[in-house]
């Protein structure tokens, strides 16, 4: 049979030959699957679609999956190490379980501001905290994520309690997370943390079953308490982080090149995510004030003071490497 070959089957050809060389290429792609518990909207998922996903196109798949739909909160690291999981956002609360001396980057007052955990992830003492996850864990981590400052937040007005220094807060009774650690950092600033479900808070304020609560701003304003709050004294006795974490064994497999890619994508997703979180921050003070709330700062210094020696003195630093709380203050600016 004599084949005759037309314009229209060379293109028909072509077209075949370039989505089967298309779907070859798809298939060549490394997969990376992200599992957190973060909403689509949040500043971090917003990042990691429109900076890092982009980024890293020409040889990865990037696959996020939110709100905890892939894995369950608390389980990505474990699944990351089956080699169930390429990718998460984790946190230096979910490492320290399996490695005590992480408790230190979680404690109350060891973080200064969004700057400072930029200076320490990227300092030589954090180099062995690092290289345990890897080693261990099977967990790469690439980039921090800024997440917030958590403050104090009272529905008493300035006038009746002015919040300088950890003494006035005496006999405040403080809403805060049940687990023990978040108890131990209210009573190291000085108040009396008083557990309870998050769902209760905005009637235990507006009742005065409670006279305040702590959490960052985005929060604050989120759940209204500024209805049933007077003002809100900007202690930042937490300034929480996240990290990108990868599977170390699907980057130790990626040439070079595209390590160093994947590496620096992650960077410019944490300093975008970074850059909004902390103009939100900002926006919320304009907000609140213009709610009638006196937002102020006390005196940090004798914050971080008190609350250091309190960990020194406890259970918790008991696992610290000596000498890394030092090194992680001389980073700091204040």
């Amino acid at each position: 049979m004599n084949f005759k070959m037309t314009r229209r089957t060379v293109m028909a050809a072509a077209s075949a030959l370039a989505l089967s060389a298309s779907f070859a290429a798809a298939q060549d792609k490394v997969q990376l699957r992200l599992s957190a518990v973060a909403t689509e909207t949040d500043q971090r998922a917003v990042a990691l679609i429109e900076v890092f996903g982009p980024a890293v196109s020409e040889f990865a798949s990037f696959e996020p999956h939110w709100n905890a739909t892939l894995f369950a909160q608390g389980t990505e690291l474990e699944a990351i190490a089956a080699g169930d999981l390429e990718m998460s956002i984790t946190a230096a609360q979910e490492i320290a379980p399996f490695f005590p001396e992480w408790s230190i980057f979680a404690a109350g007052y060891v973080l200064q501001d969004a700057e400072h955990q930029i200076r320490v992830f990227n300092d030589p003492l954090m180099d062995p905290f690092k290289k345990t996850v890897e080693d261990e864990l099977g967990v790469h981590l690439l980039a921090p994520m800024y997440l917030g400052r958590r403050n104090v937040n009272l529905r008493q007005p300035r006038s009746e309690v002015d919040i300088k220094t950890p003494a006035d807060l005496s006999g405040i009774n403080l809403r805060m997370p049940g687990a023990e650690s978040w108890q131990f950092l209210g009573r190291a600033i000085g108040a009396n943390p008083t557990p309870m479900a998050f769902t209760e808070v905005y009637t235990a304020l507006q009742t005065g079953a409670v006279d305040g609560q702590d959490n960052p701003l985005p929060t604050v304003v989120d759940s209204k308490f500024y209805e049933v709050t007077k003002q809100v004294a900007l202690t930042s006795h937490l300034v929480d982080w996240n990290f990108i974490a990868i599977s170390a064994e699907v980057f130790n497999n990626l040439p070079a090149d595209q390590q160093e890619a994947v590496t620096q994508a992650a960077i410019a997703a944490a300093d975008s995510a970074r850059a909004k979180q902390l103009a939100k921050e900002e926006e919320l003070i304009s907000f609140l004030q213009a709610q009638g709330l006196d937002v102020y700062t006390p005196d940090v210094a004798s914050f971080r003071k008190q609350v250091q020696e309190a960990y020194l003195n406890s259970e918790y630093a008991q696992a610290w490497p000596e000498g890394v709380l030092e090194a992680i203050n001389a980073l700091g600016s204040n």
